[in-house]
This record gives C-alpha cells, structure tokens and sequence, in this order.
C-alpha cells in the first residue's frame, strides 16, 4: 500500500481534507508534526513513500524539505520550488525570464533608490510587499512620498533584515477582485474569483470566493506560470486588467478550503492523485 507522509506544523481544514480524500483512495497518510520531529539522519525510520509539504511555517517546512529530499524521499512541493514562491521577488523574476504577464516591480535596499524606483514604475501609488510573507499581510499601498517614507522607517527601524528589502510593485486597479487559479501539474483544474471590498483580496482578509470560469486565454497564462516557477502543486493569484491577465503571486502551499465548494471541484482529491502519479512517473 501507497503511504504519503504530510508534513505540518497545524492541521488545518486543507489538510483534514487531503487525509480524506487519501483515505477514500485506500492511501494511508502519516501525518508529521514539525513541532515535534527530531530530524536526525541516523535515527529517523522513512517508512513511506512520497511526503507532501504542508507546513504552514516556511521554515520549519523548507528544512524538513531539504532533510527528506537528501535522504532521497520525493516531496511535493520540491525545495527548488518552494524556494522561488516563497520569495516574491524571485517569483516574478522567473515570471518575467518567462514572458508571463506579471505588474512591473522592483526590488531596493534603501530609501533614495525606493523613490528611483517609484518613478520607473510610474508613481504613486504603488504597493510595497515583504518579500516573504502571506495571507496579505505587511502589504502597504503607498500613494504619496509621505507615506513612502514612513513606511521605509518603521521598516528600517523595526523589520527583520528581510523587511529591510523594499519590494515595490505597480498598483494594479482591479475592481475588487482578483483571481485565483489552481494548477495540478500542467492542469488547471478550477479557478475562483475572489471579492472584497479592501484593496486586498485574500481569503485570509475576509475575500468571498464564487467560481472563475476557466477561459482559453487563464488556462494559458496559468499554464506558462506553472512551467515558469517549476511543475508542482500550485495556487496562482491573477489580476485582470485593460491588457489581460498579469500574475501576481504564485503559491507553493495551497489554502483551498474556501475553493471547493463554489467550483465544484475536490483540489484535495486532484492533490492526492498527483503524488501518486508523481510517484509512478518517475519510478520512486
């Protein structure tokens, strides 16, 4: 029998799911909390085939990656593409090298080059992100050099050394919502819209989410993103605009909960089939 082994540092709804849907395939799951693993080369049992990174913790999930990756386990996702989407503006670098449509962004170090940039990215306003980071959170819409040089301080003063990156990103208006697609491999395999009345629009924040139709024109986009970053198990956030879609962000951890229900389609099930075509593909 098949074992998958899903890593996590909490059991989140999306993970209660996954086992679920495991389950009704007959593959038993082995949940591992990273909280309470020792991982120690010489003394750790692998007893499955195939682990599934879920760790809502970036670090704790990307060392329990590279640890299982040495020992020769496969992961889902790969340590070489958690490491691009965890880090926006590695993501939009891979995005651009691409030719995928993404808003025009730069990354600089101290505040004389963060107002260079501004100009370059056609002024006010634009939106500063930390380039780790998730769930919309530390996100600053800058709409003059006041708040521009405000936001710049208490990042200088109080941030963490990455805080101390500026990325800066154009502001896209986009009415409210935005979308999210979900890419199994090279499939994409349901989109939502997600709707809010603040400038940001994640789930985390409060979004509502209904079903995106998936047109010729995002299965395209959402597919050279995919290849862009590294085939895996992806969540892609998608602006439209005036010239078409732009993504935004690509996500290597997945939320779906809210993305079931109103596509009609079980992103838990299509996970659990991947690892195991993954796994058969590639003759683990």
């Amino acid at each position: 029998m098949t074992r998958l082994a899903l890593l996590h540092s909490t059991i989140r709804k999306e993970e209660k799911l996954i086992i679920e849907s495991a389950m009704r395939k007959g593959i038993e799951v082995k949940p591992i909390d990273l909280r309470e693993t020792i991982l120690d080369p010489d003394r750790f049992e692998v007893d499955f085939d195939l682990a599934l990174g879920r760790s809502v913790s970036t670090v704790k999930g990307n060392y329990a990656i590279s640890f299982f990756e040495s020992l020769g386990v496969p992961v889902l996702n790969s340590l070489k593409l958690a490491t691009i989407c965890q880090d926006k503006f590695l993501t939009s670098m891979c995005l651009l090298k691409a030719g995928v449509p993404t808003p025009k962004f730069a990354l600089a170090f101290n505040l004389e080059k963060a107002i260079e940039a501004v100009d370059h990215l056609g002024g006010f306003p634009v939106v500063i992100k930390p380039p780790l980071g998730s769930w919309g959170r530390l996100l600053a819409k800058v709409n003059d050099m006041d708040a521009l040089e405000a936001v710049f301080e208490h990042k200088d003063v109080l941030g963490s050394p990455q805080q101390k990156a500026l990325y800066l990103q154009e502001y896209v208006e986009k009415n409210g919502r935005d979308i999210r697609a979900f890419v199994i491999g090279q499939e994409v395999i349901c989109a939502v819209y997600r709707t809010s009345e603040h400038w940001i629009t994640n789930t985390a924040r409060g979004a509502k989410t209904e079903n995106c139709p998936l047109s010729d024109e995002l299965v395209e986009v959402s597919r050279l993103a995919a290849r862009a970053v590294g085939e895996g198990l992806l969540a892609l956030d998608i602006f439209e605009t005036k010239d078409g879609f732009k993504v935004n962000e690509v996500n290597h951890t997945m939320e779906f909960r809210n993305s079931e229900e109103p596509t009609g389609v079980s992103i838990s099930s299509a996970i659990v089939d991947y690892c195991l075509r993954y796994l058969k593909e590639n003759r683990f």
